[in-house]
């Protein structure tokens, strides 16, 4: 019996520990937030392509399907893809259906592929892109910007929130009177305790209070977008951020 209480003791120990992680000290202390951010020029571009064909016919449809992915991949190699980058899927084959007079039709048989590679530059993704005629059969699923760099970077600025948790403790504390006396937890996951605070609803910078509007207030509608232009691809830029949560008690 003894042995038995102690495995139980031992197994739920760590659920335990993640609990302690997520509570208040019955001491006086601070909780206070750190953010690192930096916005940076993106040097990946990863573009993902789905193919897909049906087809009574199933071996004609995945030759067809075959013979568009050497195209595409022949077009990444052509215009310097990061070799390491270029991945195609193994091909997937499903039923497939259209909906005529309330009633399902089998259509044939679908026979699907994605093939995706990351460019270094945007010159080489433009180009890319210029020779691509998508189609029914061929579809552009995404271009996702990215950065070389962005472990090392993320890294660095969870250093930089952490420095400012203790930062912003220390001027808190002395604006009250009292001092530091040590570090009570600290973590990259927003805490959600009794006063209300939760992750995502941190205020990053002064709150202002909204009048509720009254019923039949008039609101015009807004402006259409403009038009989208023939060459939209652009690098602009990426902004990364890390949040640090830090516990700090302080002396009575």
């Amino acid at each position: 019996m003894n042995r038995l209480l102690w495995a139980m003791v031992f197994l739920s120990a760590p659920m335990l520990a993640a609990a302690q992680m997520n509570a208040l000290p019955a001491l006086p202390h601070l909780l206070v937030k750190g953010q690192g951010t930096r916005t940076v020029v993106p040097d990946r571009f990863t573009v993902s392509l789905d193919l897909q064909v049906t087809d009574l016919d199933t071996d004609a449809a995945r030759r067809k399907v075959q013979a568009s992915a050497a195209q595409v991949i022949e077009a990444f190699k052509r215009n310097q893809v990061i070799e390491d980058s270029l991945q195609a899927s193994s091909l997937s084959v499903s039923p497939d259906y259209d909906w005529r007079d309330n009633k399902r039709e089998f259509k044939g048989s679908q026979v699907r592929r994605k093939v995706l590679g990351t460019f270094s530059r945007l010159e080489d993704t433009q180009a890319f892109l210029a020779q691509i005629k998508a189609s029914p059969e061929l579809q552009i699923a995404s271009l996702e910007p990215g950065y070389s760099a962005e472990a090392g970077l993320r890294g660095q600025l969870k250093r930089e929130a952490g420095e400012q948790t203790r930062h912003t403790a220390e001027q808190l504390a002395k604006a009250y009177g009292t001092r530091i006396r040590g570090l009570y937890s600290i973590s990259d996951v927003a805490p959600d305790f009794a006063y209300g605070v939760q992750a995502g609803t941190w205020p990053s910078g002064p709150v202002a209070a909204m009048e509720p509007r009254p019923a039949d207030t008039y609101l015009p509608p807004a402006p259409a977008a403009p038009p989208l232009q023939a060459e939209s691809l652009a690098a602009g830029t990426l902004t990364f951020t890390e949040n640090v949560y830090a516990i700090f008690l302080i002396a009575p």
